[in-house]
């Protein structure tokens, strides 16, 4: 009886250490290519994970001064932050209505946002590029709004709809005794309650966008409208020799996506948690 009991000690050991070792690589393959690049942007002659004999700051000064990084960057902001927070809003009351009520076709409106992830990005890129030019807002950072608002909804969707669903419907019954209506009741009760999924549908949204390169290039020509994908597209064509101002452009570009993990990772894990547990 005693081996019986010592082998799943040893048999939970051995599991936890595997663990903790594939967990240790994965960290090292995913953060060595981050950091080897933000060693390599203060080398005079990239390249190696040594740290740099002589810290060289040419490659940052030439992207703000000569390049003027700093407006792709404010392009970048603008038109990803608004474009989530339409996005977010606009398929959190569809995923609300799909969820919570009853009603023939709701099936077809969850099939028409599904069937949205199996078509690629290239099969509408001339669709959308002569709407744009049609509604005469091609090169314009509002067209580039409304594409980045209508991409990635079938995963927001999806992150919502399985959100509301693990809601008791207790709170919408409490709410409408009170004499809400169902504006109210999504706005004043469901949305709280749907904080952490709302920031997670948000943040997928959000780095989506942010990374979002072949609609920013192809539909935005005028170098002040341009966002951060679109410049390194270009820059690695015509800076390709000035790989420290490259890797210097790199980090500034990945830098907000470092800077909202960290500060929102938590949030973002106990909503897949709660999603588990309720589901």
């Amino acid at each position: 009886m005693g081996r019986e009991k010592e082998r799943p000690e040893g048999g939970s050991i051995v599991l936890r250490v595997f663990r903790y070792f594939i967990m240790a690589l994965v960290l090292i393959i995913s953060v060595y290519p981050i950091l080897w690049v933000f060693i390599s942007s203060f080398k005079e002659k990239p390249g190696g994970l040594g740290l740099p004999e002589k810290w060289i700051f040419d490659g940052y000064v030439t992207i703000f001064t000569k390049l003027n990084i700093h407006t792709y960057f404010f392009n970048s902001i603008v038109i990803t932050a608004i474009s989530t927070i339409v996005s977010v809003t606009i398929i959190a009351m569809a995923a609300y209505v799909v969820s919570r009520m009853e009603f023939k076709g709701r099936w077809l409106v969850s099939l028409m946002f599904s069937t949205t992830l199996f078509i690629p990005s290239v099969s509408i890129s001339f669709p959308i590029y002569r709407m744009l030019g049609n509604l005469g807002l091609k090169d314009t950072r509002l067209g580039v709004i409304l594409i980045y608002s209508g991409l990635g909804i079938a995963v927001t969707f999806f992150i919502l709809e399985s959100y509301f669903r693990s809601i008791p419907k207790e709170m919408e019954e409490a709410a409408r005794i009170d004499g809400c209506g169902y504006e109210g009741t999504f706005f004043k009760v469901i949305l709280p309650i749907a904080k952490p999924g709302l920031s997670t549908a948000a943040i997928m949204a959000f780095l989506n966008n942010w990374n979002e390169f072949y609609f920013a290039s192809i539909l935005l020509k005028s170098p002040e409208k341009m966002t951060i994908p679109a410049l390194l597209g270009q820059f690695s064509s015509a800076y390709s020799k000035n790989l420290n101002g490259m890797f210097s452009a790199i980090i500034v570009a990945v830098l907000p996506t470092i800077v909202i993990f960290c500060l929102f990772s938590e949030t973002f894990m106990k909503s897949l948690t709660a999603g588990a547990v309720k589901g």
